[in-house]
């Protein structure tokens, strides 16, 4: 949040969602009076060990996790040298599975071995009544058991185990199913009817026809494979731009890969101009209060230092929440007594831009809600945004809707495909405005970390209705405009604890902080941990971090030599801590932060130390 006084922040992501205890007693009671523990008859003599790997001696190998979920550790173990554990997520509950081949109308006896929190043991898909079993607190090994029958024409089960969602870490080891063996899974048949749909400059999406009998697919550009999802579809990242590229995919089960399909080709889009050669290698963008005053003063346009390469203009504020008509002043006498005249302020811009700089209209900020429910509202930001750009000489647009400007509809649930007016029409206007003024025109965001990376844990309402309709609202923004999009420098301040690809929460003010943010922005993730729907990778000139310039400016300050850390991690591989990035960027655009007059009260120590890094 881009501050004038300090106000309240949104809930952390562990507020999000209240997954409620009486439902879990609930499941209790249900497990209870199904007598779901009771063990089975005695085995049959044809009866056998049918479980691959229960003891997770080979790894994950037989085993499917959920979002990247499972691993497998040397301690805790029941027995042996390994064991499962798992970690569930906002909406992940970290299920770990394994398709088995039974025989119709036989007994089955399911075990195994749990540790942790709110523990499941089940098997779905048996032809009669799928069965779980489950323990609420077991900080020991605690053996879980349970019997099931198949149905008349089942060949095949799947046994499964989870936890529950937003609890720690649980471990499972010495998994067990006895009864009589069914015939052998078959292999599946390679996939049919691979369509690449419309590439943007840097993915290629995919879909295909569903393979009887397969658990999952995996997706290969050339001969790499790339991805292995559950559904019938994928978007392949992280690709280059005006490039021809081919792919194919397989269908995997627990007899192992099929052959791979017939190959669809496709070629990725010059982009949209959204890295703007107009900016150096690597930039620093600040907000410059200019049509208000704080405890920060005011600060002229003519006095902004040379370190400055992006300057953002705040704000640009609605007449209403719901006018979409913009307004920019500069901050009146009375409140900002060294004010200087329009037209010198004019003239300051363009000195600017002489020098190379670009000078931007930031829309929003924590007081200018702008919601455009209505085409009506978006075709007035079009109309109000272009006059002040007009006006002003300007070089683009900084988004920084806060608060409630975004929030998702009951039902929009994919950020590939938006349905909320408030994003679509915003995603509309920020076209027209992009095709108006053409490929030099500098669009840049700075969401707030609850809007883009809690989209890792939460999007909207989710799937059961009751989280915050405004987490993970700015992704649809950003993947539909990343071709037009210059840089996106997501706020890593006022900010709750936020989990990263590690699946472990970070929280604000350190350098490991920036580095997991960033790294999700850079690598990519699946939205509410929905692996056949992945936020594809922004490229590193795209991406910048935002911190505030002093402690005074914003809540989670970041000491230079943090800042540093990160900037090395990041670029280098070096000073990296407990946080593994899945990359190095020396291309990292650079620094955002709130804001050049925080920073001229600070003695300008946040530039200064951006001058003095050294990015080789």
């Amino acid at each position: 949040m881009l501050w004038r006084a300090p106000t309240s922040i949104p809930p952390p992501p562990e507020a999000v969602v209240d997954r409620a205890r009486p439902l879990t007693l609930l499941l209790a009671g249900v497990l209870a009076a199904g007598g779901l523990a009771a063990l089975g008859p005695a085995a049959q003599a044809a009866d056998a060990e049918l479980a691959r790997n229960g003891g997770f001696e080979a790894g994950l190998d037989g085993w499917t996790c959920t979002a990247g979920s499972g691993a497998v550790v040397s301690t805790p173990t029941h027995s042996g040298t390994k064991a499962l554990q798992a970690t569930p997520a906002g909406s992940d509950n970290a299920r770990c599975s394994q398709t088995v081949a039974v025989k119709p109308n036989s007994s089955y006896t399911l075990s195994g071995w749990v540790r942790g929190s709110y523990v499941y043991l089940g098997a779905s898909g048996t032809g009669t009544t799928d069965v779980s079993t489950w323990t609420g607190s077991a900080p020991d090994w605690q053996r879980l058991a349970t019997t099931f029958t198949t149905g008349a024409s089942t060949t095949s089960v799947t046994l499964y185990t989870h936890g529950w969602y937003g609890t720690p870490a649980y471990q499972a080891d010495d998994l067990s199913l006895f009864g009589p063996g069914g015939d052998p899974v078959q292999l599946p048949a390679a996939p049919t009817g691979l369509a690449a749909g419309s590439p943007t400059s840097t993915t290629v999406p995919l879909t295909w026809s569903a393979v009887s009998g397969a658990t999952s697919y995996n997706v290969y550009r050339g001969t790499t494979k790339v991805q292995t999802v559950t559904g019938t579809s994928a978007t392949v990242t992280g690709l280059t731009a005006s490039t021809a590229y081919t792919f194919q995919v397989s269908a995997v089960n627990s007899a192992g890969e099929s052959p791979k399909s017939a190959t669809v080709s496709a070629t990725t889009t010059s982009g949209g101009g959204g890295g703007n050669p107009g900016l150096p290698a690597h930039a620093l963008v600040g907000y410059l209060h200019a049509s208000f005053a704080n405890g920060s003063g005011y600060t002229r346009m003519a006095d902004v230092p040379a370190s400055w390469d992006v300057i953002n203009l705040a704000f640009g504020e609605p007449t209403s929440v719901t006018s979409g008509d913009i307004r920019f002043s500069l901050c009146p006498a009375t409140e900002c007594p060294n004010v200087e005249s329009v037209a010198d302020f004019k003239a300051a811009i363009k000195a600017k831009q002489a020098a190379g700089k670009k000078v931007l209209i930031s829309i929003g900020g924590q007081n200018g809600q702008v919601q455009l429910s209505t085409t009506a509202a978006r075709d007035m930001f079009v109309s109000s945004v272009s006059k002040i750009i007009d006006e002003y000489g300007l070089d683009g647009l900084d988004i920084d809707f806060e608060g409630h400007s975004l929030s998702l509809q009951t039902g929009d649930t994919d950020f590939r495909n938006p349905t909320s007016p408030v994003v679509v029409n915003l995603i509309q206007a920020v076209k027209t405005l992009k095709a108006k003024y053409g490929q030099n025109f500098v669009l840049t965001m700075a969401p707030e970390t609850f809007f883009v990376q809690l989209g890792y844990q939460y999007y909207g309402s989710g799937p059961w209705g009751g989280q915050d309709p405004r987490a993970g609202a700015y992704l649809p923004v950003i993947h539909a405009l990343r071709d037009d999009l210059t840089l996106l420098h997501v706020q890593d301040y006022n900010s709750g604890s936020i989990m990263g690809l590690d699946n472990q929460y970070h929280s604000m003010g350190g350098a490991d902080f920036h580095i997991a943010m960033t790294d999700m922005l850079l690598t990519g993730f699946p939205v509410a941990g929905n692996t056949d729907r992945v936020f594809p990778a922004l490229r590193p000139d795209q991406v910048a971090i935002g911190l505030p310039a002093s402690t005074q400016a914003g809540n989670g300050h970041t000491t230079p030599a943090e800042v540093n850390k990160a900037l090395d991690c990041l670029t280098k591989k070096t000073n990296c801590g407990t946080y593994q990035t899945h990359g190095t960027w020396p291309a990292l655009r650079g620094l955002m932060t709130w804001s050049i007059n925080w920073d001229r009260y600070n003695q300008w120590q946040f530039s200064n130390n951006f001058d003095a890094y050294s990015w080789s």
